[in-house]
């Protein structure tokens, strides 16, 4: 049976394998639908994610999975175990039965089919049930704005075809004057009616935090971003009690190393594994250190403090680095490549940065994604509405 909310009711489904920024992007969008009138069920697929709250939204979660050692072609449970036929086959059900419930007007499926091939298992039924329901519910494809390049054509050639037989529209979350999808996905001529640009999705300016810090670090979801850790923790050490440090390692970090990594720090560094007030945090700081994550970067430019991006760039992915070197060009960061990172070559920078007198560079970039999404979805229902 339908929920009784107000509003239009929007099905959102994310699945998160590795770190937390497509759930966390997701979340915004679905706060500014329900904002908007909308009445979001979000339905999530990955590990819990402590301090991911969103007042007003109906969260339905899956028995999770996640990659394994950040093999995208093994999932795994919250055990670790990996994932048989009969666990995809009870978050299928589970799926289905919510779409079924709740009975949309329009579905949001964040990434797919442009990635998240792992999860067509429930996807396809998903797609096959939305087609076969009348009236058929809005289809939207909710995607960042540069993609991992990939090393199989053909796979571009099938997901263009999805998005034609398939999807109504797809929510580009970009500024066409940073990046256009054809720069990273060669078939999105075949699908340029279909696309949408939506904006960057940030979260609004906050007001600055009253915690101060010289220097902010941010691993993400931390299941990755080790390195980037210990070499902050190894840069701060070296510069002695010279700044101040708040360094959030990430709610996916083990927690032998988190600890490992406590025992080393001194008195000028706090050491956090997840801030709900991160955006607040960098108002107030004068130095950023992160990878080059979609939201994270979209944090650095609403706080408009210095940045250095460290790419993730393990396994051949792309979509961080181009992200970086496109911001460095506009005058917005300074990458370090994996490869080249450690303590000492992070110090340098930090010192380097911290000393300039120069103003920040200030972005231009449309950065209100989640509020023109949810206008952009509200007139699709809309249209649907008219005779």
């Amino acid at each position: 049976m339908r929920p009784t909310g107000q509003g239009s009711p929007v099905l959102f489904y994310v699945q998160h394998l590795l770190g937390i920024g497509h759930l966390m992007r997701a979340g915004r969008i679905a706060m500014a639908l329900q904002e908007n009138g909308s009445d979001v069920t979000l339905v999530t697929g990955g590990l819990p994610v402590s301090g991911f709250e969103l007042p007003g939204v109906r969260q339905v979660n899956l028995p999770p999975i996640a990659v394994s050692n950040g093999n995208f072609a093994e999932l795994v449970d919250a055990d670790g175990k990996l994932v048989d036929d009969e666990y995809r086959a009870r978050r299928c059900e589970q799926l289905l039965q919510v779409f079924r419930q709740l009975q949309p007007e329009c579905v949001i499926i964040e990434a797919f089919p442009f990635g998240r091939r792992q999860v067509r298992f429930e996807l396809l039924p998903l797609i096959e049930a939305i087609e076969a329901t009348e009236p058929k519910p809005i289809l939207l494809s909710s995607l960042r704005d540069i993609l991992q390049k990939r090393l199989k054509p053909e796979r571009d050639e099938e997901t263009a075809r999805m998005i034609r037989q398939h999807f109504d529209k797809v929510l580009v979350h970009g500024d066409p004057n940073f990046a256009t999808l054809d720069e990273s996905f060669s078939c999105a001529k075949q699908i340029a009616d279909k696309l949408v640009y939506t904006g960057l999705v940030c979260a609004p300016r906050p007001q600055p935090s009253k915690e101060h810090f010289d220097v902010v670090v941010s691993a993400g979801g931390g299941a990755v971003g080790a390195r980037l850790v210990h070499a902050s923790l190894d840069a701060a050490l070296k510069l002695s009690q010279k700044y101040s440090w708040c360094i959030i390692a990430g709610p996916n970090m083990p927690d032998d190393e988190y600890a490992a990594i406590a025992s080393q720090k001194t008195g000028n560094i706090t050491l956090q594994r997840f801030r709900p007030d991160f955006p607040a945090l960098l108002c107030s700081a004068r130095l950023s250190i992160s990878q080059a994550g979609y939201n994270t970067v979209g944090d650095i430019l609403q706080a408009k403090c210095r940045s250095i991006l460290v790419p993730y760039s393990a396994s051949g992915e792309t979509e961080q680095t181009d992200r970086a070197v496109r911001l460095q060009e506009m005058g917005l960061a300074q990458p370090i490549s994996e490869n080249s990172l450690s303590g000492a070559s992070l110090a340098t920078q930090v010192e380097k940065l911290l000393l300039q007198d120069s103003p920040v560079t200030s972005s231009t970039l449309d950065t209100q994604g989640a509020v023109q999404t949810a206008e952009i979805v509200q007139a699709l229902i809309s249209d649907r509405h008219q005779p």
